[in-house]
This record gives C-alpha cells, sequence and structure tokens, in this order.
C-alpha cells in the first residue's frame, strides 16, 4: 500500500537515486532494435514502483502512443488492486508502453526506464512503497527484446554510472492486466496530490531536462 506519512523522508532517497543514475551520465544502449522505416505498433511492459509515476514519464515521450497501467506477473483471477496490495499475488504494478518503432526504440525506452523511471537498485521497494508488488521489472514479449535488455543491465551493471546492485528481472511477458479506471492518467487528474508532488512530478521533471529530444506534452492512456 502507499504510505503517504513517509512520503516526505523516503522520496528525498528515491531522488537521490534518480540524480545518480541520470540520463547525463546514464550510456544509451549498444545493443538496440533499429529505428523501423514506416510507422507501425509495438508494446512494453515494464515495472517500477507505483504505476502513477511510470505511466506519467510515458505518456510524455515522443513516439509512444499509449501507456496503460495494470499487473503483470500474477494470474487473471488476481488482477485487482485491492488484491495485489497485499503483495502475495505475483503481480507488480506495470505499464504497458505502445510506441511507434519508427519513431523511438525499445532500447531508448529502456534508457528513459533506468534514468527517470524508478531507481533499478532499490529491491522490492520504490520509493516509500515496499512489497514485491513495486519490484522493478521488465517484461519481455520477444527474443530480440529480452537480447537488449539483458546487454543493456550488463552495460550498465560494467559502467559504474549507477551506484549499486541492479536488481530489475528480466522475465517473459504472460499476460498484461489494465488496473482499474481510477489508477489511469493519476498524475494528470491528481496533480496537487502529495504523492505525485513529492514522487512522480521530480520524474516528470528530470525527462524534460534530461530528455529534451523526447519529452512532449503528455498523452493521456485510452482504455
Amino acid at each position: 500500500m502507499r504510505s503517504l506519512p513517509r512520503v516526505l523522508v523516503v522520496s528525498a532517497t528515491l531522488l537521490i537515486g534518480l540524480v545518480a543514475a541520470s540520463a547525463e551520465s546514464l550510456p544509451g544502449p549498444k545493443t538496440d532494435a533499429q529505428l523501423a522505416k514506416s510507422k507501425a505498433e509495438q508494446t512494453a511492459v515494464v515495472a517500477g514502483g507505483c504505476f502513477w509515476g511510470v505511466q506519467a514519464v510515458f505518456q510524455h515521450v515522443k513516439g509512444v502512443t499509449n501507456v496503460t497501467s495494470g499487473y503483470s506477473g500474477g494470474e487473471a483471477k488476481t488482477a485487482h488492486y485491492d488484491m495485489v496490495s497485499d503483495g502475495d499475488t505475483g503481480h507488480a504494478e506495470s505499464v504497458k508502453i505502445t510506441y511507434d518503432p519508427s519513431q523511438i526504440t525499445y532500447g531508448q525506452l529502456l534508457r528513459v526506464f533506468f534514468s527517470v523511471a524508478h531507481d533499478p537498485t532499490q529491491l522490492n521497494a520504490q520509493g516509500p512503497d515496499e512489497g514485491t508488488q513495486y519490484r522493478s521489472a521488465i517484461f519481455y514479449n520477444s527474443d530480440e527484446q529480452k537480447k537488449i535488455a539483458d546487454a543493456y543491465i550488463a552495460q550498465l551493471a560494467s559502467s559504474g554510472k549507477i551506484h549499486g546492485k541492479i536488481v530489475t528481472q528480466v522475465v517473459p511477458l504472460k499476460a498484461f492486466y489494465a488496473a482499474e479506471d481510477y489508477h489511469q492518467n493519476y498524475y494528470e487528474r491528481h496533480p496537487d496530490s502529495l504523492y505525485i508532488v513529492y514522487n512522480d512530478k521530480p520524474k516528470v521533471t528530470a525527462l524534460k531536462k534530461d530528455f529534451p529530444e523526447l519529452y512532449r506534452e503528455p498523452l493521456l492512456a485510452a482504455r
């Protein structure tokens, strides 16, 4: 469950982690897909703490056409917020990113994910939130995605640019289940929420600062 009383204290730790792993220091992926020659549609599923902030970050990325908050890693029957919040369903709060591979590559999405969307060194936690449902994970849906994700994690680990062990899981995507309507576009609908202000707005600000070539005004998710 989200812990608002701790938000001011723990968000400082999260911000330190994000600064340490900023886009200014993280290299681009050496192994990546080529930009497609024509417009198309592909999807990527990642998890990195509360899905509100991760969704918000990718809604501001050029080339992304839709972002949906949801659950991955568990069964359909437990893909409900009140059950996932118990931390024993196997689900992680995740986002499904639909993007145009002629405008942005999978590796570029992962660079944003590791740079500003979350801290990949926090195990089963992210900022003020604790539990396996907040773990760092990449749910790949093709052999190419697995190859790019594994190679990029190895590249970052050897670069010395991330301080601490990367604990991000790279696992096959079994299914993605969209979260309840009230979780969608939460960042845009609740901009004055203390949780959003202290935990998620800094991520979007960092995206705009460190990735000006990718930043755009928000694209809201469609269900």
